[in-house]
């Protein structure tokens, strides 16, 4: 006798366990700017990945509520800005909380204009300047792939976020 297929019942994992489990993975992080008609923004993220090598493209993931999505999507550019791990201040700035420097003031840091635009972080251990490829809703985020325009890099330990805390990361 051959059973019937069932479908299995939907399940939604708890969102505090997933946001406890999230707390494991290291995660570079970023800072991300744009600037244009829409104005200049910048925010702190972890949720950034190389997408292609042919075409270059990368993703990050913004909360939606972050006035930076509308900005980004008007000036049709943004800069992805790996952070080393002597950058701890830069990423609190950008992530809105009190600290060395003012919540998202670009004052305090040297910026160079990239090609399309958008704010490049000198000392960053890498830029990825982009151009809007697309973007998705998922959830409470926005996913934006970007076209690389241009990408620079300097040898730095990167900055990560892991177990609620910024980490620096060493070779074995």
């Amino acid at each position: 006798m051959t059973a019937a297929f069932r479908m299995p019942t939907p399940h939604h994992e708890n969102p505090e366990r997933f946001i406890a489990a999230m707390a494991g993975a290291a995660t570079q992080v970023s800072v991300v700017t744009t600037d244009g008609p829409a104005g200049r923004f910048g925010v702190t993220v972890s949720a950034f990945s190389s997408v292609s090598a042919e075409p270059p493209l990368v993703l990050v993931c913004i909360n939606r509520r972050s006035p930076a999505i509308q900005a980004i999507e008007a000036n049709d550019a943004f800069c992805v800005n790996l952070l080393g791990d002597d950058q701890a201040d830069i990423a609190n700035c950008f992530a809105g909380r009190p600290g060395a420097l003012a919540p998202y003031d670009f004052t305090g840091c040297t910026w160079e204009s990239a090609t399309t635009g958008a704010p490049a972080l000198s000392g960053a251990i890498a830029n990825f300047d982009c151009r809007v490829e697309t973007s998705y809703d998922a959830g409470t985020h926005r996913i934006f792939i970007g076209r690389v325009v241009e990408a620079l890099s300097r040898d730095a330990a990167p900055l990560a976020f892991s177990k609620r805390a910024y980490q620096a990361l060493r070779p074995l």
